[in-house]
């Protein structure tokens, strides 16, 4: 097949991470997936070899597509870095900013008189910017960032502070957008500027996004 795409290795992580508390609990998200799932399936139609890095989500793996199932950041952090080297790595997953220092191993039992629970959380590794700190870095690292506000200011800032080279923003809680639902809008930020796309399918979406990839590719090559 030919297009900029065809050939190309691509990493996608997509859907949310889950961090035990216990053997009955965990802190998630509500991320579903779908969009980083369009993304790798549209990839593999054009001809890309796609490595899917998939949080706990009931979605189907697109045909031709690699899928690598994780559970934790940590676990995502590691699947991620073993499917590099690679061309384009496109971050879309939800990945948990912190996770409890320790997961029980036994159920946290609520104690009498009790009204207040706390947790110790620390930091979880950075994804995105590790990967766009590589020494063998792909030609493009994709972010994704969901705002509830300041969309536009707080995904240049991701997008400058981790060093990234295009960064795809959405504001959450929009109606019939957004993490569980099959639509989403999409604010797309490089360094040619800001571009909209949809409110669309997310499979439509996920076309235009890689039309903008397979441009840059391009140019890059040129």
């Amino acid at each position: 097949m030919s297009g900029a795409l065809a050939g190309r290795r691509i990493v996608i992580s997509a859907g949310p991470t889950f961090e035990d508390i216990d053997p009955a609990r965990f802190l998630g998200n509500r991320s579903s997936g779908k969009m980083g799932f369009a993304i790798a399936g549209e990839a593999a139609r054009r001809g890309a070899e796609v490595v899917l890095v998939a949080g706990p989500v009931h979605l189907s793996t697109p045909d031709g597509v690699r899928r690598v199932n994780v559970r934790s950041a940590a676990q995502m952090h590691q699947a991620v870095m073993d499917a590099m080297p690679c061309d384009v790595y496109i971050g879309a997953a939800a990945v948990a900013d912190f996770t409890p220092r320790a997961a029980l191993d036994r159920k946290l039992k609520k104690q009498p008189g009790q009204d207040v629970l706390l947790l110790e959380l620390v930091k979880t590794r950075d994804i995105l910017a590790e990967v766009a700190a590589l020494a063998q870095r792909p030609d493009l690292v994709v972010g994704f960032a969901a705002e509830t506000n300041d969309v536009a200011a707080y995904a240049r800032g991701k997008l400058e502070r981790k060093g990234l080279d295009m960064i795809c923003a959405n504001q959450v809680g929009l109606p019939g957008c957004g993490f569980e639902s099959d639509d989403n809008a999409l604010l797309v930020i490089d360094a040619a500027g800001d571009r909209p796309l949809g409110p669309a399918t997310k499979s439509a979406l996920a076309g235009q996004l890689l039309d903008l990839i397979g441009q840059r590719l391009h140019g890059a090559e040129a």
